[in-house]
């Protein structure tokens, strides 16, 4: 899904852009990337554990991969000089994308089958 979408921008935006502002973009939705692969490496982890370690799991680990991404984030503005504005556009444009996705999935995966759902409508 990413390198599809990224593609996509690459096509439609990012050809034409300077290279930091491709930097950036790339930098943000890899970032993104690498936050969707943890939590669900966390759900995964703690996915048939007690309730206990299901919620410290994800809640614990919400709260420190929004801390890795905020110094993710300052070290690319700071130490990398990557432009604000498409950093952020591309961060946030991933991240919702793959939060929709990250959840659709908990989503299926959690709601138990409804037999005979529509069965003689």
């Amino acid at each position: 899904m990413a390198a599809v979408t990224f593609g996509l921008a690459w096509a439609l935006a990012l050809r034409r852009a300077d290279v930091p502002t491709r930097g950036a973009a790339a930098y943000g939705a890899a970032l993104a990337l690498a936050n969707t692969l943890a939590a669900h490496g966390l759900v995964r982890w703690s996915w048939r554990r007690s309730t206990n370690a299901f919620l410290g799991a994800v809640l614990g680990g919400m709260v420190g991969r929004m801390g890795l991404m905020l110094a993710a984030v300052v070290a690319g503005v700071l130490l990398l000089g990557l432009p604000k504005l498409p950093l952020a556009v591309s961060l946030l444009s991933y991240f919702v994308l793959f939060l929709v996705l990250e959840l659709s999935i908990l989503h299926r995966r959690t709601t138990p089958a409804r037999l005979g759902e529509g069965a003689g409508r």
